[in-house]
């Protein structure tokens, strides 16, 4: 539901005080499309090394409603076990009890399931972009409430305009909702570039030219609630693994290609982040010594080959275009590929030339980690629907021993909001986490 700006202007809670801009006017909320509670989310665990008890609180979330019995059966436990374990959980807040929904009707007490309880807490996740923010508040059992989005200036970012933004966004998912912003538990913020999860920091980013900020200690002052921050790309694995295709898989990449080239991997149903939190790097991976210049200030990155800015450096020098012929790169990538279709050869051959590059970089990564799945995604893989299967073709020409081993790539368009529904799930994680350890209240 879109509101009138000067209507969302006065249902900003007061509470969060921060600069209003003209760009204000741009923000957006509505209701998200109806999610069935009774689905569950996270991932479908075939093992866990967490405490008993937080596995209990895990198959509740991830079966959506289940009988006591089912989940004595899914974790090979004694009934009694669940039933002490859920009973403390209840009584705790955590789980609630009640009718099984896809129960046949019949005579006498209808099956009583466990289901997490909904009102324990609140998430806000917020994804940070080029020039469309987005925001999602989910409740404690991962149903999002409301959604709003931002357009802004891509020529006029700052930090402390981009910390104004999440937290318009923030405000405005909060009052939709009807959730006081005071209450909410925590909030998941996805951005591209370089991430240092643990340290909270934003090493480096295509959006601004500062280095090394503390964005997660920042943000947190801002909202007065623990924040969590992550590349783009991992809150949207996130995503699929807690409610797309990777909920049943053990192992499964995420490749996308929008502005720049990211990658999300999930090993033993877990996100992997390598040793030091920067692993995963796809998009600046080398695939031509002293090649292309990236925007990370190197040569030769896959990114440089196959990203929507490179993508419009080499349409500039093929088609001859010049200063006001060029429009922003959305138009002038638009305009390729109507061209393209049209049978510009040209143009054809750029995405041609891009789709080799990318299928390169695809079969590294099976050849490196032999996924179960590699989903891609983002907003610029539908350029790519010209020659999908040139692309897969040669990437699996590239593999070795592939006849032995199956080999599925999906095409996932899922828009803007599921980047920052995984980022509320990177809050709702870490909230979870914490408050079945006992490390928060």
């Amino acid at each position: 539901m879109a509101e009138d700006a000067g209507e969302l202007v006065k249902s900003l809670p007061n509470e969060r005080n921060f600069n209003l801009s003209a760009e204000l006017k741009h923000l957006q909320t509505r209701k998200p499309e109806i999610v069935d509670p009774t689905a569950g989310c996270g991932p479908i665990r075939s093992a866990s090394s967490a405490p008993l008890r937080q596995q209990v609180f895990e198959c509740i979330r991830s079966a959506g409603q289940i009988p006591r019995v089912e989940v004595a059966k899914a974790l090979g436990i004694s009934a009694g076990s669940v039933t002490t374990l859920s009973s403390e959980l209840i009584r705790e807040g955590f789980v609630q009890e009640g009718p099984l929904a896809s129960a046949a009707p019949s005579r006498g007490r209808p099956p009583v399931a466990l289901s997490v309880r909904p009102g324990r807490g609140h998430v806000v996740g917020i994804k940070l972009a080029e020039s469309v923010h987005t925001a999602v508040l989910a409740d404690f059992a991962g149903t999002p409430l409301s959604e709003a989005r931002l357009t802004t200036d891509p020529s006029a970012r700052s930090l402390s305009a981009m910390l104004d933004a999440a937290q318009a966004l923030f405000s405005a998912v909060a009052a939709e909702a009807g959730v006081a912003p005071g209450s909410v538990a925590a909030v998941g913020i996805g951005l591209p570039g370089i991430v240092d999860h643990d340290a909270g920091t934003w090493v480096w980013s295509p959006l601004l030219p500062d280095r090394d900020m503390p964005l997660r200690d920042m943000a947190a002052q801002r909202f007065g609630c623990p924040v969590q921050i992550d590349n783009d790309v991992n809150v949207l694995t996130l995503a699929e693994l807690w409610y797309g295709a990777g909920r049943a898989q053990q192992d499964f990449a995420v490749v996308t290609i929008e502005h720049g080239v990211g990658m999300g991997l999930v090993i033993g149903e877990r996100l992997y982040r390598g040793a030091n939190g920067f692993g995963m790097e796809l998009g600046h991976t080398k695939v031509q010594l002293d090649g292309a210049l990236c925007r990370c200030g190197q040569r030769g990155c896959l990114e440089a080959y196959v990203a929507d800015y490179a993508i419009v450096r080499e349409a500039t020098t093929a088609l001859g275009l010049h200063g006001s012929e060029l429009g922003s790169t959305h138009m002038l990538m638009e305009s390729l590929y109507d061209q393209a279709k049209a049978g510009n050869e040209a143009a054809r051959t750029i995405f041609r030339r891009a789709g080799r590059y990318l299928s390169l970089g695809l079969a590294n990564v099976m050849t490196l980690f032999d996924p179960s799945l590699i989903i891609l995604s983002g907003d610029r893989m539908r350029y790519d629907y010209l020659y999908a299967g040139d692309t897969l073709g040669r990437m699996k020409a590239m593999i070795i021993n592939n006849a032995h081993r199956p080999i599925r790539v999906e095409v996932h368009a899922w828009g803007d909001w599921v980047w920052a529904r995984g980022a509320a799930t990177l809050a709702l994680s870490h909230l979870t986490d914490a408050l079945l350890s006992g490390e928060a209240a």
